[in-house]
């Protein structure tokens, strides 16, 4: 099952401009905004307006004040869920996100989704190895393949780990933007739908792993969608394909999102889907994340 109508996001209470993941996020832009945690949280209820608007069971959860968690709003990064009531639990990057995974908060997620099993790769932060879940992976959950762009937030080693634990295939490679500076989240530059994917193939340097990539989304019988570098600084590339409760398919995005798009882009995704999208300028400006970065799916 590539798509799910269950979404979980995270409400904030504290969201402002993060210095411990600005150093290796190049989207995060430092800004004077007095009014940021208002119009985040404006931008915040207007998004999950339109996916409940659509059909979309969305879990809304309220971050805390203590302790203190600027990227709240981005919990695909800390948690996952699976198939088989399976919880995944991510090491980060940045210490104070290391507080997003709030022992209450765990332990209400675990009750509310009937979680059967939890994975904990949280360990490998003492040696300074990192996966920072649906962002460091883009999943292509029925063919088993995850794609990670290796960067200082995604090391191979939990990866591989990964991969072992929910019986993954990866395909790993390296990605750098136009500055040649690595890209920070593989979904930032990739999203693999049902029957397409996606992706920054010029973002993608090296040859043999360009090849290795188009070779897994061709095994998988998809169709590759290509978006320019561009685009991609856009957000372009951090888009969620999601199924509401009577089965229609929906393509999330941001308002930024989806004006980069071409006419004919915008026309070849819609064979397959609708498209939503919401304006979420203050959480892209200084979180450095876009919409598929707010919503965590449960499969469970």
């Amino acid at each position: 099952m590539q798509t799910t109508s269950q979404l979980l996001m995270i409400r904030p209470v504290n969201f402002s401009f993060n210095p411990e993941t600005a150093v290796n996020n190049a989207f995060q832009v430092a800004g004077e905004d007095a009014d940021i945690q208002e119009k985040v949280l404006k931008e915040f209820e207007d998004f999950v307006q339109l996916l409940t608007t659509n059909g979309m069971d969305v879990t809304v959860i309220n971050d805390t004040p203590l302790p203190y968690t600027p990227d709240s709003i981005f919990p695909n990064n800390w948690i996952s869920f699976h198939e088989g009531g399976v919880m995944c639990l991510y090491p980060m990057f940045a210490p104070n996100r290391r507080q997003e995974r709030k022992p209450e908060l765990i332990a209400t997620l675990k009750k509310k989704f009937n979680v059967a099993k939890i994975v904990d790769l949280t360990q490998h932060e003492k040696h300074n190895q990192f996966l920072e879940g649906t962002g460091s992976m883009v999943l292509d959950r029925r063919f088993k393949i995850a794609y990670a762009c290796l960067s200082p937030r995604t090391t191979i080693e939990v990866l591989d780990a990964f991969c072992r634990s929910l019986k993954f295939m990866p395909v790993a490679f390296n990605a750098f933007d136009d500055k040649g500076r690595p890209i920070y989240h593989t979904n930032v530059m990739m999203c693999v739908a049902k029957q397409y994917v996606v992706l920054c193939l010029e973002s993608i340097a090296d040859a043999k792993e360009r090849k290795n990539v188009i070779s897994a989304i061709k095994m998988s019988g998809k169709k590759a969608i290509p978006i320019t570098i561009t685009q991609m600084k856009h957000f372009a590339g951090n888009m969620l394909q999601v199924t509401n409760r009577k089965g229609k398919t929906f393509l999330v995005m941001s308002s930024q999102a989806y004006q980069s798009l071409s006419p004919g882009q915008i026309k070849e995704l819609e064979k397959y889907n609708a498209i939503l999208h919401a304006p979420l300028n203050s959480i892209e400006t200084h979180g450095g994340g876009s919409a598929r970065c707010m919503i965590a799916e449960v499969f469970i």
